[in-house]
């Protein structure tokens, strides 16, 4: 009996997969955006961009900026009653538009 695989990226064929004409690089406008401290930002993963990629149970998720590691940005997360701090790049992150 062959056991199921729990990697990383398992169960995410939708999840992790952009629309036809979405495919490649990002647009310059979200790599350049600059970030600033308390400003609430969406996780969306981008399949494209493999480095400092969260897991896949944050996608969507709402959170909080609460600080920056190089290039990389750290996000204050809700998960259940537990708040965790994600190690994220730009890619992966979208301004929160209210």
């Amino acid at each position: 009996m062959v056991r199921k695989s729990k990697g990383y990226r398992s169960r995410t064929r939708k999840l992790l997969t952009k629309p036809i004409r979405k495919r490649g690089l990002a647009p310059l406008g979200k790599i350049l955006y600059e970030y600033k401290l308390g400003e609430k930002v969406v996780i969306k993963i981008d399949p494209s961009v493999h480095k400092g990629m969260p897991h896949k149970r944050f996608h969507g998720k709402v959170g909080r900026v609460i600080g920056f590691r190089g290039k990389a940005i750290i996000v204050e997360v809700k998960d259940f009653n537990k708040t965790k701090q994600i190690i994220t790049l730009k890619d992966h992150l979208e301004p929160l538009r209210e």
